[in-house]
């Protein structure tokens, strides 16, 4: 198993889920930053995204790289992790044998929405549509729930006041819209991505139920 993005909300939970897996033999992570993880599974990769080595043999490969625009800086720097590391890892795990990828999306990504975020969201979807995969799954989801404290990471206003309000009508919002937890999200992509079967799109409503 192939993981980037492990030091992240959702990376955090799939990297827990597949070593605590007993059918799960060996987890490569590549990371950006130091991780305080140690299991006999675990396997860190301290990597440059734009000058990635040859990656080890793997058959699945999950990608939860993403960052904001506020935190990345500027546009650009927001396109350079959520689309181009994302997908640099992606073609690097298919030559190293993966035939099934799991993604962390976000609700509403297209390559033709008129909102910058989706539509590189989209743009990352629509090139990992055209490799040669036996599976991929996209999570799509809402606001996550959860907080971010234990990550280390600047506070987020639009989180911090919308987090409360989102837990309390969570239950009442349908669709692709739903907030959702983030382990919600971490154990759809862990029970999907094994046995799908070409392409399966799991909007914030089915990850919510799935968790």
């Amino acid at each position: 198993m192939l993981l980037a993005g492990a030091t992240g909300l959702i990376g955090g939970l799939l990297l827990q889920g597949l070593l605590a897996h007993p059918a799960v033999t060996q987890v490569h992570a590549l990371v950006r930053r130091p991780l305080d993880a140690r299991h006999a599974k675990l396997h860190l990769h301290g990597v440059d995204f734009t000058a990635l080595p040859a990656l080890p043999d793997v058959d699945e490969v999950y990608l939860a790289l993403g960052t904001t625009i506020r935190l990345a800086g500027s546009q650009a720097a927001f396109r350079a992790v959520d689309l181009h590391a994302n997908l640099a890892v992606a073609e690097a795990a298919v030559k190293a044998g993966a035939r099934r990828l799991g993604l962390v999306s976000a609700a509403g990504a297209s390559s033709n929405s008129a909102v910058f975020y989706n539509r590189v969201k989209g743009e990352l979807e629509d090139a990992l549509m055209a490799l040669e995969l036996d599976a991929l799954v996209i999570a799509r989801p809402s606001l996550l729930l959860d907080s971010r404290a234990h990550l280390g990471q600047a506070p987020r206003l639009a989180e911090q006041l919308s987090i409360p309000i989102g837990r309390l009508i969570a239950p009442l919002v349908p669709g692709a819209y739903r907030p959702v937890y983030a382990q919600s999200v971490a154990t759809a992509l862990l029970r999907y991505v094994p046995v799908a079967t070409g392409l399966l799109v799991l909007p914030s409503a089915d990850l919510a139920r799935s968790g």
